[in-house]
């Protein structure tokens, strides 16, 4: 797989995902290598010429007006990084560790950050030789970025910390990178700051859960076609000129969709003449709903896009001119001026800036978003999923799909596990965003939580992967049941996906495994790719 070459300004999420999940490898690109190194060069001089400026030859946070000077800068790095690895609960997947490995190192290549070329080059590094960072799962509130999560991250590339293995096995880091033969850093000048300080924690979780809620979307327009035709439901309703006279995207796609599913289905023309004017909401509003979730994930791919793209430590270093160096390396002709108020340092060249983009807000806002819209999304198919099994709202279908209704329960118990997943999406769906909590001695008053959106969120995908899975089987049980009748070419086509994983209901069994079997044939796309 060719390389992926990063410089800060166009990762893609799909890139993000062929480094995190298939271990595409990753190298700085040249122009990036000298912006890095352009940036360097002002820490440099900074610490050279014994200057204030925070989080180089200050302390962090409440403790910044602490002097640091000397040779204790490298010892304020590796204080910095275990100090802050505070984290607990369970460790991040490993596709997790990697994408945020992967946007740490896209972030610090814009090359604001003030840090070698070389702590970004052992990044990829730990990429290319898979070598995955045991980090725990809690302990951010997403102010000052996720800075326990990117300290268990740090600590790996000093030597520190714990990695997992390919079984999940926690083993020491120094270990790991010796097997590797990757050489631990000696963190210098503002490098450790740079590394803990930033959002790709929860925009790494978020990230994937995003890829995945793409999925879920277009596996929601097959499989409540599939429902909508078993139930004998009309297509009048996703009529072009309905949508276009309300024109949210998502919403037209969404309709498209659900014509596509349709065209030659046996089954819509069994019923044409039936004289019925309308479904129930569940069926007749499908674009409207699964149209709003599109436009949701729309929105939170133009907010990830731009955060992975950004520059989110502090403090920040900004070239005015990138043509004077002096022999020596440093950036700048004249002696570095006097800090103006709400700068760290100033010279002829270059400003260091202290501001607060590793707040993450921006992030926590679209993971809550995107928990509210996968919500519904699976809401709307355990509505459609009680009209399949209900007898008194499946249009003469048996009783819960159930071959001898009675004798067998069928589908009665796959609803009520359903309903129990959409419940419990309501309950996490509630906003982290909204809260705050003071940390760091009131010096970071008003924190965004976006790590608990972003862990809220996998859970939410993951239970409604698993509201559709269940969906989807009830789904082809009634096409079997409305047989010798056919549903369009694209929904057999979904339907034998189905059953290459679960074979009809003739009598009752345990179902869980059929379960998992399909949410498996969903995240796979054997499901959605039909739509294309």
């Amino acid at each position: 797989m060719q390389a992926l070459h990063i410089n800060g300004n166009d990762l893609t999420l799909e890139a993000v995902r062929e480094v995190a999940v298939a271990g595409r490898p990753v190298l700085l690109s040249p122009d990036a290598r000298e912006a890095v190194g352009r940036a360097r060069a002002v820490v440099d001089a900074l610490v050279a010429s014994n200057q204030v400026s925070y989080a180089i030859t200050t302390g962090v946070g409440i403790l910044s007006d602490v002097r640091i000077a000397g040779d204790q800068i490298r010892e304020l790095q590796v204080n910095l990084v275990r100090s802050h690895a505070v984290g607990v609960g369970d460790p991040l997947a490993a596709a997790e560790v990697r994408a945020m490995i992967l946007l740490r190192a896209n972030s610090l290549s814009k090359g604001h950050s003030g840090i070698r070329a070389a702590v970004i080059d052992t990044l990829c590094e730990m990429l290319n030789r898979k070598v995955t960072p045991f980090v725990p799962s809690q302990g951010s509130v997403g102010a000052s970025g996720d800075l326990a999560p990117l300290a268990h991250l740090a600590l790996v590339l000093i030597g520190e910390g714990e990695c997992l293995d390919e079984k999940g096995v926690r083993v020491p880091g120094a270990e790991v990178l010796r097997d590797a033969g990757i050489k631990p850093l000696v963190l210098e000048a503002k490098e450790a700051v740079s590394l803990i300080n930033g959002t790709q924690a929860m925009l790494a979780v978020g990230t994937l859960a995003l890829l995945a809620a793409e999925i879920l979307v277009d596996t929601a327009d097959v499989i409540g076609s599939l429902t909508l035709d078993a139930l004998r439901g009309t297509d009048v309703a996703f009529d072009e000129r309905i949508h276009r006279a309300r024109p949210h995207a998502g919403q037209i796609k969404s309709a498209a969709n659900l014509r596509r599913m349709l065209e030659g289905s046996q089954l819509r023309e069994s019923h044409r003449e039936c004289g019925r004017v309308q479904d129930a909401y569940s069926l007749r509003c499908i674009p409207q709903v699964h149209g709003a979730v599109r436009d949701t994930l729309a929105n939170c791919r133009t907010v990830f896009e731009t955060e992975a793209n950004s520059a989110v430590d502090n403090p920040l270093v900004f070239m005015t001119s990138t043509s004077a160096e002096n022999s020596s390396g440093y950036v700048g002709t004249g002696a570095l001026a006097r800090p103006a108020e709400g700068s760290s340092a100033i010279s002829d060249d270059a400003d260091v800036l202290s501001g607060g983009n590793f707040h993450g807000e921006p992030i926590a806002f679209a993971l809550d978003f995107m928990a509210i819209a996968l919500s519904a999304l699976a809401g709307i198919s355990e509505r459609r999923l009680e009209r399949l099994v209900n007898p008194a709202l499946n249009e003469g279908l048996p009783p819960f799909l159930a071959p001898g209704a009675g004798l067998n329960s069928g589908f009665m118990m796959p609803q009520v596990t359903a309903a129990a997943l959409v419940s419990e999406n309501k309950v996490l769906s509630h906003p982290a965003s909204v809260d705050s909590i003071t940390t760091s001695g009131n010096k970071e008053d008003y924190v965004s939580m976006g790590m608990t959106a972003a862990l809220k969120l996998r859970r939410i995908v993951e239970n409604t992967r698993n509201v559709l899975a269940i969906e989807a089987m009830a789904a082809a049980q009634a096409m079997d049941l409305v047989a010798p009748l056919k549903t369009g070419q694209r929904g057999q086509k979904a339907c034998a996906a189905i059953r290459a994983v679960s074979p009809k209901m003739e009598k009752d069994r345990v179902m869980y495994q059929d379960f998992a079997r399909i949410a498996e044939v969903i995240a796979s796309r054997k499901i959605s790719e039909v739509l294309y």
